[in-house]
């Protein structure tokens, strides 16, 4: 049976080549259903391994090297790629280690991806999506990833990009990529939800496909974040992996990943999932402390943009998720993403505000005996650095408001003068 479109809703199943993002029947949330018993035959880590060493455009980037996870009948001259994937699995040095609580740290680092961000990933296969389709024209809403990665790959291979954005609710370093890549760049009256909203609606009247996180070919996409972290650790599965909580896209694409490389016998076991929320953006939270009872929607407001949500589009595929691995959601405050973030940046890493989540999480979980010290831990970080200067200005100049900076690292100013200059070394000669 080729792979399909499948409602987790209603079960109804629908050729991949049909341009719809939600189910037409009852309006649930699809996945890309691909035939595992097929696929055994297939893949293997040998077939993975061996593309390392081809210079193909697909084998090279490190999410089409993975294809029959993602789509085994990829049409590949419609293939869209800027050799997304490849990003560094670093293994923490001991003071970042000691300071998240845990003896073996590794950051999977997806702001090294071409446009910054983890969104790369899920755009490469969400756009290639769109031209299997016969798309001229695709739409996000977006809190800046989105948007930066949506207008790159839309415009390699000549499609219209249609950006909207909630007002005051995105970094300038996001929105300067939108408007670089050449997309029409609109702003709404509204925060994210209502944004989503819109687009959506947008996606269902007019000529546009749609490729916010709802769209399953992005999670597809997203699933290689797993699958590239578990091939560079030589399928050796960690304890944990903890990952950022906004609108619940990877969480839920890890999940499916997870899940479907141990059907397929590429991993022996599961690892546990750790979602990570903003206290001020932390509907699962919310509903996870209260054993699922309410789906809570909630105003978000968070200085860690990427993941101020309210109401994500991928709530019953995260939970699925957290079902499937045994996992947790917590909450953590904006003075501790902050905090956890300039550790991380001064371990020479450095990250968006909403990747540092993860670390403030493992940190959080370790003390309250969730995580043991001696566990063998994979945090993702989902953006770069330079995404949002302005609150690492901010939070170094001790300008954030409502935050004290404890690693503040300030900016000194001396008189052109040797002896001022000497004054300031840790360690003069």
């Amino acid at each position: 049976m080729p792979s399909v479109l499948k409602c987790m809703d209603c079960g109804q199943t629908y050729p991949l080549d049909r341009p719809i993002i939600t189910c037409p029947a009852c309006g649930g949330l699809l996945d890309v259903a691909h035939d595992l018993d097929a696929l055994r035959g297939t893949v293997s880590r040998a077939l993975f391994e061996g593309r390392l060493a081809s210079w193909d455009r697909l084998d090279r980037s490190g999410v089409w090297r993975y294809r029959e996870l993602l789509y085994p009948d990829l049409p590949r001259d419609l293939a869209v790629t800027r050799g997304e994937g490849n990003t560094t699995l670093y293994t923490a040095q001991p003071r970042l280690a000691d300071y998240a609580g845990v003896r073996q740290l590794q950051l999977k680092h997806e702001g090294e991806n071409p446009t910054g961000s983890f969104k790369d990933r899920g755009m490469t296969t969400g756009v290639t999506q769109a031209r299997i389709v016969g798309a001229s024209s695709v739409i996000c809403a977006s809190t800046g990833n989105t948007s930066a990665s949506m207008a790159s790959y839309a415009a390699i291979c000549d499609m219209q990009a249609l950006v909207c954005f909630p007002v005051g609710y995105v970094a300038l370093g996001k929105v300067a990529q939108s408007v670089a890549y050449g997309a029409l760049n609109i702003q709404v009256e509204g925060d994210f939800d209502e944004t989503l909203a819109l687009v959506q609606e947008a996606a269902s009247e007019l000529p546009v496909y749609l490729l916010n996180s709802l769209n399953p070919f992005r999670l597809e996409g997203q699933k290689t974040i797993m699958i590239e972290m578990l091939h560079q650790r030589g399928w050796h599965v960690p304890d944990w992996i903890v990952v950022p909580g906004g609108n619940l896209g990877n969480s839920s694409a890890f999940g499916k990943a997870l899940h479907e490389l141990h059907a397929l016998g590429l991993i022996d076991r599961l690892p546990r999932l750790a979602i990570i929320q903003a206290e001020g953006a932390n509907p699962l939270y919310r509903s996870y402390a209260e054993n699922w009872q309410t789906r809570h929607t909630v105003r978000a407001e968070t200085i860690a943009t990427a993941i101020r949500i309210g109401s994500p589009a991928n709530f019953a595929k995260a939970r699925r998720a957290l079902e499937w691995t045994g996992g947790v959601v917590t909450e953590v405050s904006d003075q501790a993403i902050m905090d956890a973030k300039a550790r991380i940046d001064a371990a020479g890493i450095g990250c968006e505000p909403a990747s540092a989540a993860t670390v403030a999480g493992i940190r959080r979980l370790v003390d309250e005996g969730v995580i043991a010290p001696d566990a063998d831990v994979v945090a993702v970080l989902t953006g770069h650095l330079l995404k949002d200067p302005d609150a690492v200005l901010k939070y170094h100049s001790e300008s954030l408001p409502a935050l004290a900076p404890r690693y503040a690292n300030r900016m000194h100013t001396i008189p052109p003068a040797l002896d001022a200059l000497a004054a300031l070394l840790t360690d003069p000669l």
